[in-house]
């Protein structure tokens, strides 16, 4: 299978939902652990916000540290500590209906030649998020962060969602991710970490690598790095699924997403929630699309 589209000039592949590993425990307390953890009332909307890079922190000498784009070396930033809560990632796929609507779609949904689909993901604490893609398990590449978009950074704010790709994009074909003729494997890992990942450039370093050459980019992680990638998928989880599909999206969610606002407890929750088993650092999970 192949996913086509285009974000300005770079080619990526990104359709929602599944979870991995089969492994993930389903646990009754995690949605309400998730959503607990929003704030209890929706933010005044304001003016459209970029999303933001990470606060600078204290070090021993007394200089401030924290922004990856100017404390990194040419193999990746220098890891930024955020705040210690249990990892955890929503996922909602939206696809696109016969209106022009975005609609939550079950993730086990059989998909079809023009087929249009949409992620929106929300993390319930400050980390990095990272989006890999393998087709017909062939090598991996990375498609989020891309130079493109967020100055190419790749920083989450706790329950501030984030949609890729972004329906305030120019054209309607540069609005959702589009399924062509061409069926095939095609697998989406997700790696929230609450530093960023080391010999992975991003933000200042990832423009300047992409840089060097047209083929160096979309980026290939390192073998070590993608070795670590596999290892944490193999990490159980608890996970809690939605059963009931068909909504569209609503406009809290729309201006949270679109406006840098965090989402409140009392709006739509993710389809699905995973969080992590432990205080570990890293959450990772994988996804195969079915495309027919």
């Amino acid at each position: 299978m192949r996913l086509s589209f285009v974000i300005l000039l770079v080619v990526c592949l990104v359709a929602l939902f599944g979870v991995a590993p089969l492994l993930a425990q389903d646990q009754e307390d995690v949605r309400g652990a998730f959503i607990s953890s929003r704030p209890k009332e929706t933010p005044s909307p304001s003016a459209n916000r970029p999303r933001p890079r990470p606060r600078p922190t204290a070090t021993p000498n007394g200089r401030a540290s924290g922004n990856p784009s100017t404390n990194s070396t040419a193999h990746g930033p220098t890891p930024v500590k955020v705040n210690s809560a249990r990892l955890g990632l929503g996922l909602s796929l939206f696809m696109r209906d016969s209106n022009g609507l975005a609609v939550r779609t079950d993730p086990s949904h059989v998909f079809h030649k023009g087929d249009r689909v949409r992620v929106l993901l929300e993390t319930n604490t400050d980390g990095y998020l990272y989006i890999f893609n393998t087709t017909n398990d062939g090598l991996p590449v990375m498609v989020y962060p891309q130079v493109e978009l967020d100055d190419a950074g790749n920083y989450m704010q706790a329950h501030v969602p984030f949609e890729i790709p972004s329906s305030l994009a120019t054209e309607e074909r540069l609005r959702w991710f589009a399924f062509d003729e061409n069926a095939g494997d095609e697998k989406l890992y997700f790696v929230f970490s609450k530093e960023p990942l080391r010999g992975v450039p991003i933000e200042d370093n990832l423009i300047a690598y992409c840089r060097t050459g047209n083929s160096m980019c979309p980026l290939r992680p390192p073998a070590e790095v993608w070795a670590n990638v596999q290892v944490n998928l193999k990490t159980p989880l608890q996970t809690d699924r939605a059963t009931e599909y068909g909504a569209a999206q609503t406009n809290s969610e729309r201006q949270a997403t679109t406006r840098g606002l965090g989402l409140a407890q009392s709006d739509p929750e993710p389809s699905l929630i995973m969080m992590a088993t432990s205080n570990s650092s890293t959450l990772v999970t994988a996804l195969d699309l079915i495309h027919k």
